[in-house]
């Protein structure tokens, strides 16, 4: 099955023209029911990709309003509501004061979800760089709430969760929060290039973060919710390098995140509560600055560091945003995990053994080095996925469906 997934998503999709939590994808509110269920399918589906909107920069992540509406983050600073998730959809600016914003580097205005009571609340809270005073500070989460008419968004608070290490380049500012199944706030963090982070669990760097949405203190039952530090307490899993993804797996709420490497080796990991993912550039703290010879995965100084679930090897692909496929309508693809590349320029649809490993990789050709650097990935509340460009010039939205 696999030799033919692969045969299929190279040879069988169209080119590209001009998530609920249930779904595994940004954990967003459902869009309003617009037709019957999805047949399910036997086999591997064709693809169709298609351009939702462009004229965009950057888009770092989307979300799913409950009136068939797209919110969009952008990372110099923007938001934008798309009137559709459908070919051809109009782009409407939403004023929002982003001047505290640091847009610098990989830095700026990051990952965003959508809360599952928007209906009733019009919240939705992003990631971004923060600076006062033109100082740089943190990066934060800041909860915002949308106008009736999708025009203007104001923070109502700011931060839910500030003191995210920050580097004033902006290098490994990487954000993304994601729902998980149980509605707390999973929250993938860069060690902002400082060596020692990753492995100080008293540093929000280097990290994925799970938060009580509503408070932003620690979600119920995080491994390290007795301890008096309030930091640790956010603590799901360390070690990391730069998470720039992060998905649930529909029915067993199991979480993956997508970081990058240095010079080889990014990494799809499968999270565990409390784990060490054994990145530690400072060597456990013998040596000074950020030294990226070491493995990613150090299991000779921290030998019951979590392996990956999948690396890159060498050349890096820079994976970032990442999502479940679900749904009978795809198929053989319904369970793979679904992972952009910004430097690989590619999509990946990874499938998943027994044991959580990625025993496979396929490549849709449409999205195969055709339309330059993919950032965000979410699956859409009636099934479509969508993928957003990173290129900085008329990024796009685009939307796969199988057919």
């Amino acid at each position: 099955m696999l030799a033919a997934l692969a045969m299929l998503l190279a040879t069988a999709c169209s080119a590209p023209d001009a998530g609920s939590v249930a779904a595994g994808g940004a954990g967003n509110a459902p869009a309003a029911p617009t037709g019957a269920a999805p047949p399910s399918r036997s086999g591997t589906p064709e693809l169709r990709v298609t351009t939702v909107a462009g004229g965009l920069n950057h888009v770092w992540d989307m979300g799913f309003l409950p009136d068939g509406r797209m919110l969009v983050t952008q990372r110099d600073g923007q938001i934008a509501v798309l009137s559709g998730t459908t070919e051809g959809a109009t782009v409407t600016p939403v004023e929002a004061d982003m001047e505290d914003v640091l847009v610098q580097g990989e830095g700026g205005l990051m990952g965003m979800v959508v809360h599952p009571d928007f209906a009733q609340t019009r919240r939705f809270t992003t990631c971004q760089t923060h600076t006062e005073g033109g100082r740089a500070i943190d990066v934060r989460l800041v909860t915002w709430t949308l106008s009736a008419d999708g025009t203007r968004a104001d923070r109502v608070v700011d931060p839910l969760v500030g003191g995210l290490p920050v580097n004033p380049s902006g290098r490994h500012s990487g954000c993304r929060p994601t729902l998980a199944a149980d509605g707390a706030l999973l929250v993938g963090t860069g060690d902002t290039a400082r060596g020692a982070l990753p492995q100080d669990l008293g540093s929000l760097g280097g990290k994925v973060l799970r938060v009580d949405l509503a408070t932003g203190g620690p979600a119920p039952g995080n491994p390290f919710a007795d301890d008096d530090d309030p930091a640790r307490r956010l603590v799901y899993t360390f070690g990391h390098r730069n998470v720039q993804g992060v998905a649930v797996r529909p029915g067993d709420g199991a979480v993956y995140s997508a970081e990058h490497g240095p010079r080889t080796d990014d990494e799809v990991n499968q999270l565990r509560p409390g784990a060490n993912y054994g990145w530690d550039p400072a060597q456990g703290g013998t040596v000074g600055g950020y030294d990226e010879s070491v493995p990613m995965t150090d299991l000779d100084r921290y030998p019951d560091a979590v392996t990956a679930a999948w690396s890159s090897g060498s050349p890096v692909e820079a994976i970032c945003g990442t999502a479940f496929v679900s749904g009978p309508q795809w198929g053989d693809l319904d369970g793979t995990l679904a992972v952009a590349a910004l430097r690989g320029t590619k999509l990946m649809l990874m499938t998943l053994g027994d044991d959580g490993a990625v025993t496979g990789v396929g490549v849709p050709q449409p999205l195969d080095d055709t339309v330059g650097r993919l950032r965000a990935v979410r699956q859409g509340p009636e099934g479509a996925l969508f993928v957003s460009t990173s290129n900085g010039d008329d990024d796009r939205v685009l939307r796969i469906d199988p057919v």
